[in-house]
C-alpha cells in the first residue's frame, strides 16, 4: 500500500500510519489466517483472510441478515455479537488459531475493538 495523501483527514493519516507498520510485520497463512476488521460510524465489518492464497475465508458484519435481528443493544454490545459469530464462522470451517488484524484501529479498553476480540476469544478463537 502506498503512503498517505496530504489531502486526507488528519486522523485517517494515522490511522494509515498504524496499518502500514502493523501489516509490514503480519501475515496469514493457512494454519493462521489473519483476522481483518474495519470499523465504521455505523457498523462493524470482520474478514478471516489467508494471505498466501490471497482469498477470503470467512466473514461477517453488523449488515449480515442473520446475525441482524439479535443485535440489541450499543455498539460494544453489537462488536461482541460480531465476534461470537465470526469464531462459530471459523470453528466450522476447522480453524482455530488467527493474527488478529486491527487494521490501524485503535485498541482500548471499554472500545468496539476490544469487545469484538473479547467475542471472539469467548467463541474459542486463539490470538
Amino acid at each position: 500500500m502506498k503512503q498517505p495523501s496530504k489531502h486526507l483527514n488528519q486522523n485517517l493519516k494515522q490511522r494509515l500510519r498504524r496499518k502500514l507498520r502493523t501489516r509490514a510485520r503480519m501475515h496469514g497463512t493457512v494454519e493462521r489466517p489473519r483476522m481483518v476488521v474495519f470499523r465504521s460510524n455505523r457498523h462493524l465489518y470482520v474478514q478471516v483472510v489467508d494471505d498466501a492464497a490471497g482469498r477470503t475465508l470467512a466473514a461477517t458484519s453488523t449488515l449480515m441478515p442473520d446475525l441482524k435481528p439479535g443485535l440489541e443493544g450499543g455498539m460494544k454490545a453489537q462488536a461482541k455479537k460480531v465476534g461470537e459469530e465470526i469464531a462459530r464462522i471459523c470453528k466450522e470451517k476447522g480453524i482455530a488459531k488467527v493474527v488478529f488484524d486491527r487494521n490501524g484501529f485503535i485498541y482500548r479498553e471499554g472500545g468496539r475493538i476490544a469487545a469484538l476480540a473479547a467475542g471472539a476469544r469467548e467463541g474459542g478463537l486463539d490470538f
